[in-house]
């Protein structure tokens, strides 16, 4: 019996480390992944090409929180914010719920310097409510996709007010996307199907887009209310 016992107490303290929010399991630890977000501040994040995070993201139940109710001067003061780091060949991890109607994105590859957006270097992960927002009658706007290159393969997105968990995986120029446990799109940016998709694109204007495979991270401003969670990495 008390084995018995033992063996409940030992599942249940397992289940609980895999579910609690911005944490990493031993394995997780073991397998080399890190934490991009502690669930309590937002260290290790800046606003893009600035310094101190407008006070509009928040902390919010163990959420980067997009707060467009809190302005300053009548205006939200959010602004797309990027991760200190920059990475190149990882994978990445990060759960996201939008407001109704609401859009967002998750940007990679982004640069700073003299550029003025981060999408005017990094692709775009789109975040978005399939079932209302206007972008969702475009082809290649709707969540999961490739933001304006490419569509999902199939739509797992779930509704407005549900954490969606979403995954980039990226090698060498070689990208795939993962939304809700499926591959739900795939790239290579070293083929000559990148640079035909970015003629075709509303990017194709901008010298620099989807030349880069390493930098920073960003989580876009749209305003729309958007919680971001278990923000994890791992560097291959």
């Amino acid at each position: 019996m008390r084995k018995y016992i033992l063996l409940i107490f030992l599942a249940g303290s397992l289940l609980a480390e895999a579910q609690s929010p911005n944490t990493l399991t031993k394995q997780e630890k073991k397998n080399g992944w890190k934490l991009l977000f502690d669930g309590t501040s937002t260290s290790g994040w800046h606003k893009f090409k600035g310094d101190k995070i407008g006070s509009s993201w928040e902390i919010q139940d163990g959420a980067i929180y997009l707060n467009t109710a809190k302005k300053v001067d009548g205006k939200v003061d959010g602004g797309d914010i990027v991760s200190n780091e920059e990475f190149e060949n990882y994978e990445l991890s990060i759960e996201w719920k939008i407001q109704a109607c609401g859009n967002s994105g998750i940007i990679f590859n982004v640069q700073e310097g003299n550029y003025a957006q981060p999408w005017h270097t990094g692709p775009e992960f789109q975040v978005l409510d399939n079932a209302c927002h206007p972008d969702a009658k475009i082809i290649k706007h709707r969540a999961g996709d490739l933001y304006d290159l490419i569509p999902c393969k199939t739509e797992t997105v779930k509704p407005a007010g549900e954490w969606n968990l979403a995954v980039i995986k990226a090698t060498q120029g070689k990208y795939s996307f993962w939304l809700n446990g499926t591959e739900v799109t795939s790239v290579d940016m070293n083929s000559p199907e990148w640079k035909t998709l970015i003629a075709g694109s509303k990017f194709k204007n901008m010298p620099d887009f989807g030349k880069f495979t390493k930098g920073h991270i960003a989580l876009q401003d749209h305003g729309d209310q958007v919680w971001y969670r278990n923000i994890k990495i791992k560097e291959l």
